[in-house]
């Protein structure tokens, strides 16, 4: 069980004049997004999106045949780690130790660190979570022996017996981590099955860096890395280099997770393959990059109605010191910018309630300052006047998420029924 946690004047965006609250019982202060009980910027997450997309996912990846690993750096939040879990997920992946750390404290068993470890402290700390969590399973990555000479040689100071669980990471020539060529790889599956210091549980690779939002492009890119992927599995099958008895095999699936699940259900082997998708920011999704890709998923698959943008940063019209430009009480602090500048997605005009309707098409986000957004406007439509509130979307929720330790969790009306925190 998740431990409850303090909100209090130490939180950005909790009222200073209001007495500190658990977190559970911030739905009894009876407060309300639109009635500005809480000071701007506010970053929300809708829970009827949320709820919703947990439950769309789960049941994606069961109907598919795979297992679902939700990658936990999108959020870092405990809170939300616990809903995964029990919606369904087989574990969760993280991308550092201090990360799964926090993953463990909110009762994860399996893990996936998609990355490689090479640091002492690091193996020191996955160790000790080893020894103090029985029945933890954790696997990490692994490219290269000179990597694997790393852990090695950490095990031989430290005296430990104990046999790390690792993946083999196949590689894009031009992208990221991982073994480029077939003959790098089965070098390096053929040391790991013989180290004293790691067993070889399956094969893993990312796919994110490949795609780029053109179905053709994507499924060939995609494809290609399936074929290799699947070449790999095979000759360490037929060599017997993999150390349990079921294989893992996991890719990542956040944009173009439709064209990643075939790459997990190898077929034909000496031993069963057990498919893990680490889908990550389907969890509150986006109203940009992932929306787009959706949309390509969509298509390909004949669906509709899948995941829905959960999370929005509101602000509040400071001023409009000129025609065309208004400016708002969110920055870069506040609000991702990475990929591409924040869209307004809904507004509400100062003293209304209810629905917040659709913010004006012509409305957009042209630059952003550390506090203050930049909004431009058509003089000659829609005018926003100060004390106007409005909801920004964005692109890539892991840079929102990191800009906060704790959101608030609101439904369709506005009331704020909960919080969940972050662990940056």
């Amino acid at each position: 069980m998740v431990p409850d946690f303090l909100l209090d004047h130490r939180c950005k965006s909790y009222p200073l004049a209001a007495t500190p609250c658990d977190a559970s019982a911030i739905g009894a202060r009876g407060w309300n997004l639109l009635a500005d009980d809480l000071p701007y910027p506010l970053a929300v997450i809708r829970r009827s999106a949320l709820d919703h997309n947990i439950a769309w996912m789960q049941a994606y990846a069961r109907t598919k045949g795979v297992a679902l690993a939700p990658h936990g750096k999108t959020s870092m939040s405990p809170e939300l780690f616990a809903l995964q879990l029990a919606a369904g997920a087989w574990g969760l992946s993280f991308a550092t130790v201090f990360q799964l750390a926090v993953g463990v404290e909110a009762g994860v068993r399996r893990a996936i660190i998609a990355n490689q470890v090479v640091c002492d402290a690091d193996f020191d700390g996955l160790a000790a979570l080893l020894d103090r969590h029985e029945g933890l399973r954790v696997w990490f990555l692994v490219d290269s022996t000179a990597q694997l000479a790393l852990i090695e040689d950490w095990a031989a100071r430290r005296g430990r017996s104990r046999r790390f669980d690792t993946l083999l990471e196949v590689g894009i020539p031009g992208q990221r981590t991982g073994c480029r060529t077939l003959e790098q790889t089965m070098a390096l599956a053929r040391a790991m099955a013989a180290s004293p210091a790691v067993r070889l549980g399956g094969i893993e690779c990312y796919e994110g860096g490949v795609a780029n939002c053109n179905s053709e492009h994507d499924a060939r890119e995609v494809t290609a890395l399936v074929r290799r992927m699947t070449e790999a599995v095979r000759a360490c099958d037929a060599e017997r280099l993999f150390a349990e008895e079921s294989v893992l095999v996991t890719a990542g699936g956040s944009a173009v997770f439709d064209l990643v699940v075939p790459l997990l259900r190898v077929q034909g082997l000496s031993r069963p393959v057990q498919g893990v998708l680490r889908s990550g920011c389907y969890v509150t999704h986006d109203h940009g990059n992932y929306r787009r890709f959706l949309k390509l998923v969509e298509q390909r698959e004949g669906l509709h109605d899948s995941l829905l943008p959960a999370l929005e940063v509101w602000a509040m019209v400071q001023s409009v010191p000129e025609p065309g430009l208004a400016l708002l009480t969110c920055g870069r602090r506040d609000i991702s910018y990475d990929l591409e500048m924040p869209m307004p997605v809904r507004h509400a005009p100062r003293g209304e309630r209810g629905t917040p309707r659709p913010a004006p098409g012509g409305w957009t986000i042209g630059a952003l300052n550390d506090q203050h957004a930049y909004l431009r406007f058509d003089p000659a439509g829609p005018v926003p006047a100060v004390g106007d509130r409005v909801a920004l979307g964005l692109s890539h929720p892991c840079t929102t998420f990191d800009k906060w330790r704790w959101l608030a969790l609101v439904e369709d009306d506005g009331a704020v029924s909960g919080a969940i925190s972050t662990r940056f």
